[in-house]
């Protein structure tokens, strides 16, 4: 017992006993710098600075990029871009097990593996029957007489729902003197209309652009469908003003003029219009 009192005794007595820290200059053995220390003082402040140390490395880890350069860290653009990369697998494998169940399905009928169903149409027809009687269609008085006011309108109506060419009002998309004229025998179904560069070229009438590019042959090509399977046709423009789906009105600039394309012969419009498909004479509806 005396012997374990000495022991701590002499333990504390290393701990707590006191040191100085002296710094000198070495030339002259000036004391520049001294403290007083114990061993307990100098663990307590290893210590210390071991745990500070510790912390601000996490701390850096934690909240910087450089934790990235860590093995088993990834960064945030990683993820998102796995995360990503992982539905996009879901959704190919869910299409490629579609794709094979179509495919087998399609197997199994070339190979005559499907099983064919009896139908009974007497049952059909008997269910079609039952289903009619069901319905009780009992007209009402106010809908008899909206009925009677549209058969007499649509009687007596002097305008009709359907149009001819004749009904169009068709104007001049250039004003110019004509080169070379509508020929079936030729296969020329158009007019060639000779007028200078730049000129504007308008919409003969209202109108939707069906086309609106440039070819080969024909330069820039703008195509209006007017409505009732009518359309017109303008070749060898420099350039165009107009898109496709774009409505239109009569007499607004669809297109500047010009000589382009491998067919054109000058600076010159190239004029079509169109019926169900039949190619029509325009100086018969237009005066150029």
């Amino acid at each position: 017992m005396a012997q374990k009192k000495r022991n701590k005794k002499k333990l504390q007595k290393k701990l707590l006993h006191k040191y100085r820290l002296v710094v000198l200059n070495e030339d002259t053995f000036e004391e520049r710098f001294a403290v007083k220390l114990t061993r307990l003082n100098v663990f307590f402040l290893t210590s210390l600075a071991a745990i500070i140390l510790v912390t601000l490395t996490t701390l850096l880890i934690v909240f910087t990029p450089l934790r990235e350069y860590i093995p088993g860290y990834s960064s945030a653009a990683l993820q998102k871009q796995a995360l990503q990369l992982d539905t996009k697998t879901d959704s190919l494998m869910k299409t490629i097990n579609m794709n094979d169940a179509y495919i087998n399905s399609l197997k199994r009928v070339l190979r005559g593996e499907v099983s064919t169903v009896v139908i009974n149409k007497d049952s059909i027809f008997k269910a079609a029957q039952v289903d009619t009687d069901i319905l009780e269609l009992n007209r009402s008085k106010a809908d008899s007489l909206l009925r009677e006011k549209v058969r007499n309108e649509d009687k007596y109506n002097l305008f009709e729902t359907a149009s001819t060419v004749k009904d169009f009002v068709f104007f001049p998309p250039v004003k110019g003197s004509i080169s070379s004229k509508f020929d079936l025998n030729e296969k020329h179904f158009a007019v060639d209309i000779v007028i200078p560069i730049n000129t504007p070229v308008k919409a003969t009438s209202d109108g939707r652009v069906l086309f609106a590019s440039w070819t080969s042959d024909a330069g820039y090509v703008i195509i209006i469908d007017h409505g009732d399977e009518l359309i017109s046709v303008y070749k060898h423009n420099s350039s165009l003003t107009k898109s496709q789906g774009d409505f239109v009105k009569a007499r607004e600039v669809i297109a500047i003029s010009g000589a382009s394309g491998e067919l054109s012969t000058g600076p010159h419009l190239h004029f079509e219009l169109w019926s169900n498909g039949i190619p029509l004479n325009p100086t018969n509806f237009i005066d150029f």
